[in-house]
């Protein structure tokens, strides 16, 4: 059996070196970059620099375009979820952090998910179909898991994650164009440039696939984390376990409808894949098995 400290201290560990091998690639590929330019320490800098850049604009504007992408318009009313409010509240005050603002969408599919630009400037959404579902204990279960992924960072984390992801996409793409369709680096003959294109071949295609499951690795790894430090928040893993296993249920079920604004781009926020399938092995599922999930929150104390 595992305590919930060992948990969270060994997914963050693992989180922390997949972002160090993230950080690694993406240098990797701006140095080939640069190189196939003939750029030098200049195409280096400036990549670094784009990719600060598009970093900052993720930071501050990807919390309300995560809003919206998930259909959360207006905030909910007190009146008509005191329970929702009560159970918020309180793990705000246990975790010691700002009350995140509160949103309920009319999805009968029961999921939820937070999303922030720091802990002061906060959200946690969830579906009308998971307040209709889970009883309080399994609501505060809930709750306590979207709560840990804003009292550890976990948005500004992935946001970084998902910054290098497209960053990495982007660069591979124009290399393979330079490469297929000639016109980029000058020329290319003797051994050292032979070694760059080659490089650069191998990368442009290698590095998004590379990038795309680490990214996806990195998501499951916070999603394992939220789980024990939910369940260190409240002390009652088996309150998530039994949220877990409902979700599960209707997961499985065949004629279950899918998160109605879930995409590609919001899939890893939720707590449970909101497409309701299983993906082609866990190399490429955005959450872990969620019946691993489960093992694991009946093992811990």
């Amino acid at each position: 059996m595992a305590s919930f400290f060992d948990e969270i201290a060994r997914n963050r560990l693992k989180s922390l070196l997949l972002m160090a091998v993230f950080f690694v690639l993406f240098m990797a590929v701006i140095a080939v970059f640069s190189l196939l330019l003939d750029a030098g320490w200049f195409g280096i800098a400036l990549g670094a620099v784009v990719v600060a850049a598009y970093a900052v604009y993720a930071y501050f504007f990807g919390y309300k375009t995560a809003l919206w992408l998930g259909g959360a318009r207006e905030e909910a009313d007190r009146k008509q979820y005191p329970t929702l409010y009560s159970t918020v509240e309180g793990l705000a005050l246990a975790a010691q952090m700002p009350v995140p603002k509160v949103y309920v969408v009319n999805d009968p599919n029961p999921n939820a998910f937070a999303t922030g630009r720091n802990k002061k400037i906060a959200a946690v959404v969830v579906t009308s179909g998971l307040l209709s579902m889970m009883d309080r204990r399994e609501l505060q279960g809930v709750l306590a898991h979207e709560m840990s992924h804003i009292a550890d960072g976990d948005m500004q984390f992935m946001t970084i994650a998902v910054v290098f992801a497209g960053a990495i996409g982007i660069i591979a793409v124009v290399m393979r164009n330079a490469l297929f369709l000639g016109g980029m680096g000058g020329d290319r003959r003797g051994e050292g440039g032979a070694i760059v294109m080659i490089l650069a071949l191998v990368l442009g295609i290698v590095a998004p696939f590379v990038a795309l499951l680490i990214r996806l690795a990195i998501s499951r790894k916070r999603e394992y984390m939220a789980d024990a430090n939910g369940a260190r928040m409240i002390r009652d893993p088996a309150a998530l376990a039994s949220a877990l296993k409902k979700l599960q249920a209707y997961s499985a079920n065949p004629k279950a409808a899918p998160v109605r604004n879930a995409n590609d781009i919001n899939a890893s926020m939720y707590i449970n894949n909101p497409f309701n399938a299983k993906s082609i092995g866990n190399l490429f599922s955005t959450h872990p098995p969620i019946e691993d999930r489960i093992k694991i929150l009946e093992k811990m104390y």
